[in-house]
C-alpha cells in the first residue's frame, strides 16, 4: 500500500525512501562469502560483477575501460565526450583535471572564495572543450582500439543524438548500445525536429539497447515494451531537474519489470541502478530493492588506470546553458589503487570504498543469499 502525505490544501505526495532510508535483515542461516555467486547478464553477454563504470571521461581511458571488462565489470564509453573531439585525449582532461582545485585545507573566505572560483573554472574549460566538432572517425578509431582487447564494448549516446550516432558507433565495434540521459521517455518529442520513437528505433538495430533514466513504474514499462534489454533508474551522482528517493524509484521499476515479465510471458528486462552509490553498503541496498547491476562513478575515480587522476564529472556537466553536476576532487582518495584493488582489495580501509566486490559478497553471504536473484527479494527494513 502506498504511503501518501498530505502536503497542503488539496494536494497529496507519496512518500518514498532513499537507500541509506533502509537496511537489509539477515535471514536465520548465513552463508560463506566464497560461495557468493555475482555473475549476470545482458542479452548474449554475461558479467562476473554487477558493476558498470558511468559513462564519463573522467573515468573512460582506453586503458580503464579494457581493464573494467578484465576484471568482470562493464565499461561504457562516452560517445558525445572528449573521445571524438580531441586527437590528444589525455591532454583535453589534464586541462580539466589542472583548472579544479580540492576544498582540503580552507580556512578563510578567501581561500574559499579561490574554491568557488576553480569549480566555475573547471565548468567553463569542460564546456569549451566539449564544443570542439566530434570526429566520427577519431571515435570509431577509439572505440575499435576496446574491441581489438577482446572485452564486451558499451557505448552510451543521448536520447537526442542517438538516430545520427548509434549506427557509427555500432559500425565500429559497439555491442550494448546505451541510450542515457537525464531523464529519457519511450517517444522523444522536439520541435521543429523528428520524434524519435524508441520502439521503432531499437527494433532497427542488431545491439541490446540499455536506456534511461526513469523513476517511475509508468515510463519503465513504457521503455520495456520498446524492447529495450535494459532500464537505466537515475542519472548517476548529478545534480539534475528531478531528484526521486533512489530505494523507491529501484523498487518501482522492479515492480514494472516483474509485470512486464507476466504481461509478456517471460521477457525479463534487466534493472541498473544509477543512483548516489558510495560505498559496498550503498551497492547492497540497491540490488536487494531489485537492481541487477549498478552504476558506478565517483567510486572508480580513485583507480590508477581512471582518466581523470582522481577528478571527477559526469557528462551532464558539460552543458552548454545549463550544467548538471559540477567537476570536483575528493582530497583524501589515493589515486595510486589499481582498479583491481578498488574491485577485489584487499583493503585497509573500513569504509567500504575498497574491495567493493568482497564488501558486497561479505554482505549478501551474512545475510543468507548466494546469488543476485535471490538478494533481490531479501526483506528490508525502514530506518527511524
Amino acid at each position: 500500500m502506498r504511503d501518501y502525505v498530505e502536503i497542503g490544501i488539496g494536494r497529496e505526495a507519496r512518500k518514498a525512501y532513499d537507500l541509506g532510508d533502509l537496511s537489509i535483515v539477515p535471514k536465520r542461516r548465513t552463508r560463506s562469502s566464497q560461495d557468493v555467486d555475482t555473475t549476470w547478464n545482458i542479452d548474449a553477454y554475461t558479467f562476473d560483477i554487477p558493476l558498470v563504470s558511468h559513462p564519463t571521461d573522467a573515468l573512460a581511458s582506453p586503458e580503464f575501460v579494457i581493464e573494467m571488462g578484465k576484471q568482470g565489470g562493464l565499461g561504457v564509453i562516452d560517445a558525445e565526450g572528449l573521445w571524438g573531439r580531441h586527437a590528444d585525449f589525455e591532454a583535453a582532461v589534464k586541462k580539466v583535471v589542472d583548472s579544479c582545485q580540492d576544498h582540503w585545507g580552507i580556512d578563510s573566505e578567501e581561500k574559499y572564495q579561490e574554491f568557488v572560483d576553480s569549480g566555475e573554472r573547471s565548468l567553463r574549460t569542460l564546456q569549451e572543450l566539449h564544443a570542439a566538432d566530434l570526429d566520427t572517425d577519431l571515435l570509431s578509431e577509439r572505440i575499435a582500439q576496446v574491441r581489438d582487447s577482446g572485452v564486451t564494448v558499451a557505448v552510451r549516446v543521448s536520447p537526442q543524438n542517438a538516430r545520427e550516432l548509434a549506427p557509427v558507433v555500432i559500425a565500429a565495434g559497439a555491442e550494448i548500445l546505451f541510450i542515457q540521459g537525464s531523464i529519457i521517455s519511450a517517444e522523444h518529442v522536439q520541435q521543429g525536429g523528428e520524434p524519435l520513437n524508441l520502439k521503432e528505433f531499437v527494433g532497427s538495430l542488431d545491439v541490446p539497447v540499455i536506456a534511461g533514466g526513469v523513476y517511475d513504474y509508468s515510463t519503465a514499462t513504457h521503455l520495456m515494451r520498446s524492447g529495450v534489454a535494459g532500464v537505466i533508474v537515475g542519472s548517476g551522482s548529478s545534480s539534475t531537474v528531478v531528484k526521486v528517493p533512489a530505494a523507491t524509484a529501484i523498487a518501482d521499476v522492479a515492480a514494472a519489470r516483474r509485470d512486464y515479465l507476466d504481461e509478456t510471458g517471460g521477457r525479463y528486462v534487466h534493472v541498473l541502478a544509477d543512483v548516489p552509490i558510495w560505498d559496498a553498503d550503498s551497492i547492497a541496498l540497491a540490488i536487494a530493492c531489485g537492481a541487477d547491476a549498478v552504476m558506478l562513478g565517483r567510486n572508480l575515480a580513485q583507480a590508477s588506470e581512471a582518466a581523470a587522476n582522481g577528478v571527477y564529472w559526469e557528462a551532464q556537466a558539460a552543458h552548454p546553458r545549463f550544467p548538471r553536476g559540477d567537476v570536483s576532487k575528493d582530497p583524501v582518495v589515493s589515486t595510486a589503487t589499481a582498479l583491481e584493488t578498488v574491485l577485489f582489495g584487499p583493503s585497509s580501509v573500513p569504509y567500504g570504498g575498497l574491495n567493493i566486490v568482497g564488501g558486497l559478497k561479505r554482505m549478501m553471504a551474512k545475510c543468507g543469499y548466494t546469488d543476485i536473484k535471490a538478494f533481490q527479494k531479501a526483506d528490508l527494513a525502514i530506518r527511524d
